[in-house]
């Protein structure tokens, strides 16, 4: 069977959503594994079918080895660009559209040949259709491979939503428009509406002009015009539409197929408003661009898996054949438990769509994977229970049943009633179910009620009376930040959290507390009877130090009996950690070489940022944010004039952002801050060398960073001389809650304020390069760059035993092969001993060891060498 590779496609978009916290990119591999890969195979193959049907030209005249060919070349191409694009090879990506090009033009050329070889008949406006959906694809094609090259943010949104919509309406929307003028009516077992010719026909002018104009006026920066176009198209759609609407209330749709395909239509409709609300509400073209993942996965999901599953789910069994009942066998195959399927997969998508944490996303996405996959093994039973009765049937001549059998099976399979309100309901309360426990394990609560908190009467008489006051946190602020309200009153707050960056709570000292609440979500906190003046505050990590705090003060009580508020609690006295103690065995050291320099000059690059249980010190671990699960993030490596582009992907419970000190953008946008389930792209050029720090720029910064928020860029100048071995080394400050022992705890934000660190350390964990040392050879020329993190204390690198004839610092030499740049004629050799970097600075030293040993490098701050700061240079022979 040809849809073999669509379910090859199916089947690998499937495992990557699967392995998507593993694969950089998922989100995009997995959608054009669908779109590109599933649908654009079945869309030729179809299209190819429906036109031989509709016009009855010969067979001769575009052969199956011809057919066969084409879809080769498609794959061929399809496979290059779902790998060139993530590893940023350009040229793969260049190659692998112009095949995907090829293929389908070479499709639309076999195409014209028979609607100008056929007869006068019916329909042929169907093909016209495809015709106009394949000079599509090649226009998206060229867009796509444009915007693979790299560019500006700004062009790069631009050509995303040009090439995203050109693929979407054009050649995805005018294919299944054009199918389902027959094939509508075809599944729903009914006469197709006297108009549907007419109307498809008044139609595709308005469509294929719509998208002409969406498409260009998106290349050219117009967001007006695109939303016209939009517009348009959606009038077209709905004028083809009406074409669809007396066939359902004739024959109302029943079953997989049709609900499948219904839904799909919905996705698509919604699809469009999606991107209609973007492109109208968005500041910037940059601000555009961020997030537009949810509008790619609602069309790959939403519409382009569904439409693909109820199309092959009526066409497979009718292509295989087998006579009635192989066909009816086939397609009750499909109906195996419809309801629950589609309900996992719709109302899924809905949740997975809103703004919910990322536990909640992440569980149901789950159900959505289910429901999907599912798919493909009913899929693979069909085609095996219809084989087995068409080899039946050949073998015997006739159908392996009786004729008053077949005809009973028949009648019984059109009787049978797929709907089921049981599925439905289970389908509705293992969503409801998923979404509580996981919101609940996530600590970011949907609903609004709350546990019963402790008193906070302080032995007051109750009064009866309650205090009702609504709560809004914005800014880092809880506004009104104030309560007055009379001594033994009952206090009921309602929070709401209008900060579209962040999660927040509102948290008592007595332990009450609401849910974390993403954006526009309430909670009501039942507080109780109120006998005494109480704080609150938002208990992010944080947040409370920026002054996310709510006082609430009572009146009518003596000031004798009253519990003042208090600015913040001081710190609880702790054990120190261990410091000083050999790793266990088995133990990794975080990698400190230097990444090679690529061919490449656009990088492709994403960070995700998550919460991870790290190490700080050997045995002693914190809660870190990281990017992509490290600590220091990922060192990217480059060189003057590269263009690097940056996915920032927030997988973390609260907001956060990234600051490159290697690009030179307005902070404005790129570096805003962004919620959990949100994503951005930073795109920088590389202007100048340096050993650049990144970070996260969101408020408290000193907190961020000293959870792990931070890397090194290097940007080499010019002149570089290649080095035996190269090192980064990254230094910063642990700040741990706790003795870093049992279930690890965040980073302690008092602390921090305090600057009053546990641990410094190169590369995240004190002391491990002393377990797992950095090796040279005698006489080697090493290089090591090094950067300081921060967030509080600055370092003087040092290595023990060894002299530094090279010293680059901030971009310019001080010290370069023993001579200086006061002493440009080389009157005498000179050599340095440290390396001295505030937070926020970088730069590189070189040394050539005499002889073998080991030679200790530390922060000559002498108590940050002692907390973790110090490392081995193995010297061999």
């Amino acid at each position: 069977m040809r849809d073999h590779p669509a379910v090859v496609w199916l089947a690998l978009a499937a495992l990557t959503a699967l392995a998507q916290p593993f694969v950089p990119g998922a989100t995009w591999l997995m959608v054009h594994l669908v779109l590109l890969g599933a649908l654009t195979h079945s869309a030729m193959v179809w299209s190819t079918h429906f036109t031989q049907a509709l016009l009855k030209t010969p067979t001769d005249l575009d052969d199956r080895r011809q057919q066969n060919h084409r879809l080769a070349l498609l794959a061929l191409g399809t496979t290059l660009v779902l790998v060139g694009v993530p590893s940023s090879v350009w040229m793969l990506t260049l190659v692998g559209a112009s095949l995907v090009a090829a293929a389908v033009t070479w499709h639309g050329i076999q195409l014209w040949r028979r609607l100008r070889r056929a007869l006068p008949g019916r329909f042929r406006i169907t093909i016209r259709y495809y015709l106009g959906a394949a000079a599509m694809l090649v226009a998206g094609a060229a867009l796509g491979a444009t915007l693979a090259r790299g560019w500006d943010d700004q062009l790069r949104a631009r050509l995303l939503l040009a090439h995203s919509l050109v693929m979407l309406l054009g050649w995805l929307g005018l294919t299944v428009t054009g199918t389902l003028l027959t094939l509508w009516p075809t599944v729903l077992r009914t006469k197709m509406d006297v108009r549907a010719e007419a109307l498809a026909r008044q139609a595709l002018p308005a469509l294929v002009v719509a998208v002409v104009l969406t498409g260009t006026a998106a290349a050219l920066g117009q967001r007006l015009v695109v939303a016209a176009g939009l517009l348009a198209y959606a009038a077209g759609l709905a004028w083809w539409g009406r074409a669809l609407v007396r066939p359902a209330r004739t024959a109302p749709p029943k079953g997989f197929t049709t609900w499948s395909i219904a839904a799909a239509l919905i996705w698509f409709a919604v699809v469009i408003a999606m991107v209609l609300v973007i492109v109208l509400t968005r500041r910037s073209w940059t601000t555009l661009a961020d997030g537009y993942d949810t509008v790619a996965v609602a069309a790959a999901v939403g519409f382009g898996a569904q439409i693909l599953s109820g199309a092959l789910s009526y066409l497979v069994p009718t292509v295989i054949g087998g006579g009635p009942i192989a066909v009816r066998a086939g397609q009750a195959v499909f109906d195996t438990y419809a309801v629950l399927r589609l309900v996992l997969v719709n109302g899924g998508l809905v949740i997975c769509l809103l703004p919910v944490p990322p536990p909640v996303r992440i569980a149901v996405s789950a159900l959505v994977f289910i429901g999907l996959v599912s798919y493909l093994a009913l899929l693979l039973h069909a085609i095996g229970s219809m084989l087995v009765l068409r080899k039946a049937r050949d073998i015997g001549g006739a159908e392996p049943f009786s004729a008053a059998d077949a005809a009973a099976r028949v009648a019984a399979h059109k009787q049978r009633r797929v709907w089921s309100t049981d599925q439905f309901v289970a389908g509705i309360a293992v969503l409801a179910l998923v979404t509580s426990v996981a919101g609940a394990v996530g600590r970011a609560g949907i609903g609004t009620g709350e546990v019963a908190p402790p008193s906070l009467a302080a032995g007051v008489a109750a009064t009866g009376d309650t205090t009702t006051v609504r709560v809004e946190a914005r800014d880092m602020r809880f506004s009104p930040s104030r309560i007055t309200m009379p001594a033994g009153n009952r206090l009921v707050i309602d929070v709401v959290n209008v900060d579209p960056t962040s999660p927040h709570d509102l948290t008592f000292s007595s332990g009450a507390h609401t849910p974390r609440l993403m954006l526009n979500r309430t909670a009501t906190l039942d507080v109780g009877v109120v006998g005494a003046s109480a704080q609150a505050w938002c208990s992010v990590l944080g947040h409370r130090q920026l002054g996310m705090v709510l006082d609430v003060v009572v009146t009518g009580r003596s000031a004798a009996a009253e519990a003042r508020p208090s600015g913040g609690a001081s710190a609880p006295s702790k054990a120190p950690i261990r410091l000083g103690q050999m790793p266990p065995a088995g133990f990794r050291p975080v990698g400190a070489r230097l990444p090679a320099l690529t061919p490449e000059r656009v990088h492709h690059v994403t960070l995700t940022i998550t919460e991870v249980d790290l190490e700080v010190a050997p045995g002693v671990h914190q809660l870190r944010w990281a990017y992509n699960g490290q600590v220091p993030g990922p060192t990217l490596h480059g060189q003057l004039g590269d263009t690097f582009v940056v996915t920032l992907v927030n997988r973390a419970s609260m907001g956060h952002s990234i600051d490159f000190h290697a690009g030179d953008l307005a902070p404005d946008v790129v570096m805003r801050t962004i919620p959990p389930g949100a994503s951005l792209t930073y795109t920088f050029v590389a202007h100048r060398a340096g050993a650049w720090l990144y970070h996260c720029s969101t408020m408290p910064m000193s907190a961020h960073i000293a959870a792990g928020q931070f890397g090194a860029v290097v940007i080499e100048p010019e002149d570089l001389a290649p080095a035996a071995d190269s090192y980064v080394l990254v230094q910063s400050e642990a700040y741990v809650d706790g003795d870093g022992t049992g279930t690890p705890k965040e980073v302690d934000a008092a602390a921090v304020a305090a600057d009053q660190p546990d641990a410094v350390s190169f590369n995240g964990i004190a002391n491990q390069y002393d377990a797992a040392p950095l090796v040279a050879r005698v006489g080697g020329r090493v290089r090591i760059w090094v950067v300081d993190a921060g967030p509080n204390h600055a370092t003087s690198f040092h290595v023990v035993g060894s002299q530094f004839d090279t010293v680059w610092s901030e971009g310019a030499y001080l010290l370069r092969g023993g001579r200086g740049p006061l002493d440009p004629a080389g009157t005498h050799s000179g050599g340095a001993q440290a390396l001295a970097l505030q937070p926020g600075q970088g730069g590189f030293v070189e040394l050539s060891p005499r002889e073998p040993g080991h030679y200790p490098f530390v922060s000559h701050v002498m108590v940050d060498a002692e907390r973790g700061a110090h490392g081995i240079l193995e010297v061999t022979p």
